[in-house]
């Protein structure tokens, strides 16, 4: 809705809700959304923003000779349209520009709304960075009194913070200190969640139960609900929500009545739940409600309302088809004679709807004073008088280039006084008084619901008396007032009397993780045996879980799959060796000790496998010690095999003949005989005096035994790694230095670079062995054994099964000699 003046107010609401967004292709300007489900009290929010304008346009006191205009957008409830809308406000919508110079004011002053928290938060966020105010009608998140987030956001109803400690209010008066708590999936449920506990806790009550309700109403989530509700000691239930329809279905389909219901601003009013069915479980509801207000000549100028045929005012034609379930467009003639085309001469006062209710006016009542304090604001820039205002050098505002910044400035201290007799007036951080009416639910004559004020909570009350209420108009469904403590404590919890509070005597606190209580009303919990834990009731022990690497788990399998897949590949490249064994790359390369460091790779390979599996004694005490031997017999053969390679190129010189003849065949297996048996020995003191056996580990989670090999010593098994670590440092030191050695199939190259996988992996090994639980440390040890065994594999034997299979033409004698 659209109409001109000196200055635009812009508006958002709720007047429809937009099911489908439009699919946003970013290639396209985006359609426009069609939005369905038309709110009559919504609309009629919309309707008072253009009944206050117009009535401060006939107002000679305020704002003389300036004629306010607006512009209103819906949301849609939706944060896409909310955005979009607010953007197009605050810029325009205008696609070329006459002006270039940017003067005159901007194309709105403010904006009356958004209604939603989460909304609100989003457009504030950006409208902040030029502070362009921004007065919301119903917007509560205490989130929004941030002022260094949302600089330029003020709201005529009161923060979430005031509206906890006004229920809380309510909650001490009538000595209700163990309660349960229910909140929505939003901006608005969890930052009312935060505040209401830490209020809780100042007033020295305890919340028996906190529940999220779900957004998509997923009906799993309902029934937990419902079942924790069922269950609990609290017979007080707090609801911050604005959707409680599935939960209240629910809970009647189950018969949970007895509660003592207290809503929040969010659905004390709301009329869906207000009907005969939810009689038994929400009867004497007691909630608190935006204050109620009237404001003189709203119905008239409501029932007046006709359509016209400007675009910008499009909303009313879908309002008029709504109300009187006729169409403007008619489409065959006999839509015509059945009367179901609409003349835009209907009768507005024959009609009976939210939106002609003025009898409750809250939310309308807080658009009205919105719109009252941007017009205060602009008035009081006005009176402003040059060398005496408040910005630099005393200066005033310019109206004719007025800028948003300075009207926030105003806004911040307006001051005034409604026609029904309410002070509006913002605090520092943009909130309003913060005023509520307490309401309370009623049966009717026919068996639904009417909702009563029997009291107000008012924050700056100066008698000090915040709470005021007529107890003898309140309506109870059930005797909340005699106690809301547990009588009986169900198993699996203990009864524990709460000291200095006379009126909950007892609370019934749940067990501990692994303790028990099998009767009803004990007064402690019992701890579950060593190899036992707790049920999820708490009620009886239960075996616990066993947990080992299995050959059945996908881990288990990986690692099993990978070791075998090791194993074969060195056995297929001994059979190529094989094959070629007398060929220049297989002799130059000192086949015996190849194919010894094949073997000693194939048995890395494999003890692998006595990680996995069930940890019996047998494959503790050997799984290290296998590891162990079969790793020192591959380092040793590569320590060999380099010491020959330097041994070899010494000999070339004359001076150094003498030195080839320390590693013949016989001294070299002697070498790797010696240097594996000083392993066996460190393996034989460590198995006789300290063996590794199965043990059942707790530690790591207790409610599982994670089920290890225990290494016995840490002595042994620490000298066991180090002494691997010696031999294969010794061999990457010996390697690096003879990398350099003239020949074209470099051999010590290739150990250089394998050495340092190996010791790169072990390094890494350490840290990761000792911070990870369970499992989880054997896996990290078997995947150092495949990764350096891998690493060894390739780098070794990579190059020269490349040349043997895929050129063969490198295989001779003067390519391997090369100068």
């Amino acid at each position: 809705m659209y109409q001109d003046g000196d200055f635009i107010i812009g508006g958002l609401f709720e007047v429809q809700h937009l099911k489908n967004f439009p699919e946003l292709t970013f290639r396209a300007e985006p359609e426009l959304p069609q939005c369905e489900e038309f709110y009559m009290a919504s609309f009629q929010q919309a309707l008072t923003m253009v009944f206050a304008v117009n009535e401060i346009n006939n107002n000679n006191d305020l704002l003389p000779n300036i004629t306010l205009g607006y512009q209103i957008y819906d949301n849609c409830l939706r944060l896409g349209v909310a955005f979009r809308a607010a953007i197009s406000l605050v810029s325009g919508t205008e696609e070329s520009f006459s002006n270039l110079n940017c003067i005159g004011p901007p194309p709105v002053i403010g904006i009356v709304g958004d209604p939603g928290s989460t909304q609100s938060i989003a457009i504030s966020s950006v409208l902040g960075l030029f502070r362009i105010p921004m007065v919301s009608y119903y917007a509560t998140c205490s989130c929004l009194s941030d002022r260094k987030k949302y600089p330029s956001f003020f709201r005529t109803i009161p923060s979430d913070a005031f509206q906890v400690r006004a229920m809380v209010q309510i909650l001490r008066h009538f000595g209700w200190t163990w309660v349960g708590l229910l909140y929505s999936d939003d901006d608005y449920g969890i930052y009312a969640a935060q505040s209401f506990h830490q209020e809780m806790q100042l007033f020295g009550g305890c919340v028996a139960f906190s529940e999220i309700l779900p957004y998509d109403n997923n009906h799993k989530d309902i029934q937990r609900i419902v079942r924790v509700i069922r269950t609990s000691t609290a017979k007080v239930v707090v609801a911050f929500s604005t959707d409680l329809s599935s939960l209240m279905d629910e809970l009647l389909l189950q018969n949970v009545t007895g509660r003592q219901w207290i809503a929040s601003e969010a659905w004390t009013t709301t009329p869906i739940l207000q009907t005969a069915q939810y009689l038994p479980l929400l009867g004497g509801t007691l909630g608190i409600a935006i204050r109620r207000g009237q404001i003189q000549g709203l119905h008239d100028f409501l029932i007046r309302l006709h359509p016209d045929n400007n675009p910008r005012n499009s909303t009313i034609k879908i309002f008029w088809e709504t109300i009187f379930g006729c169409k403007f467009e008619a489409l065959d003639e006999q839509q015509e004679q059945d009367g179901t085309k609409c003349l835009g001469q209907e009768d507005l006062s024959s009609t009976e709807t939210a939106y002609t209710d003025v009898s409750e006016l809250r939310a309308s009542y807080n658009v009205h004073k919105a719109v009252y304090a941007l017009a205060h604001a602009l008035h009081d820039l006005m009176q402003c008088e040059e060398g005496r205002g408040p910005f630099s050098g005393n200066s005033c505002a310019d109206i004719t280039n007025l800028k948003p910044w300075q009207l926030v400035h105003y806004l911040q201290k307006v001051n005034f006084t409604t026609g029904f007799g309410d002070q509006v007036s913002f605090d520092d951080n943009g909130d309003a008084l913060a005023i509520y009416d307490v309401m309370n639910w009623h049966p009717r004559s026919d068996g639904s619901i009417i909702v009563h004020t029997v009291g107000v909570v008012n924050e700056g009350a100066t008698t000090g008396k915040v709470l005021t209420l007529d107890e003898d108009a309140l309506y109870w469904n059930f005797e909340t007032k005699k106690s809301v403590c547990s009588e009986s404590c169900p198993p699996g919890t203990r009864r524990a009397r709460r000291k200095g509070f006379p009126v909950c005597c007892f609370d019934c606190l749940p067990c501990g993780d692994g303790e028990i209580s099998n009767t009803t009303n004990s007064p402690e919990c019992v701890m579950c045996p060593d190899d036992f834990w707790s049920n999820p009731e708490n009620d009886h022990c239960v075996p616990k879980e066993v947990e080992f690497l299995s050959y059945e788990d996908p881990l288990g399998i990986s690692l099993t799959t990978a070791s075998l897949l090791g194993t074969t590949f060195c056995a297929l490249v001994m059979v190529i060796f094989a094959y070629n064994c007398n060929t220049p790359v297989v002799r130059a390369n000192n086949s015996e000790l190849s194919f010894l460091l094949l073997l000693s790779l194939k048995l890395c390979f494999l003890c692998v496998l006595l990680f996995i599996g069930r940890p019996q004694l047998w494959t503790c005490q050997l799984r290290h010690a296998v590891f162990g031997i079969s790793f020192v017999l591959c380092i040793s053969s590569i320590l060999v095999k380099t010491m020959v390679v330097i041994a070899v190129f010494k000999s070339s010189r004359p001076e150094s003949k003498s030195a080839i003849k320390w590693f013949g065949s016989a001294q070299q297996r002697g070498t790797v005989l010696a240097l594996t048996s000083t392993q066996v020995a460190i393996c034989t003191v460590w198995l006789s005096t300290a063996s590794p056996a199965p043990h059942k580990n707790n530690q790591y989670i207790h409610s599982k035994i994670v089920y290890e090999c225990a290494v016995g010593s840490v002595v042994g098994f620490s000298v066991l790694l180090g002494y691997i670590g010696l031999l294969a440092a010794v061999s990457f030191l010996l390697a690096f230095m003879a990398r350099k050695l003239p020949d074209n199939f470099n051999e010590a190259k290739f150990i250089t670079f394998s050495m340092l996988i190996f010791c790169a992996v072990w390094i890494t090994f350490v840290p990761a062995y000792l911070s990870s639980p369970g499992k989880y440390a054997v896996a990290v040890e078997i995947f150092a054994i495949l990764a350096s065994s891998f690493g060894l594999l390739v780098a070794i034997f990579a190059p020269k099964c490349y040349i043997i299979i895929l050129h063969p033409e490198k295989n001779t004698k003067k390519a391997i000699m090369g100068r």
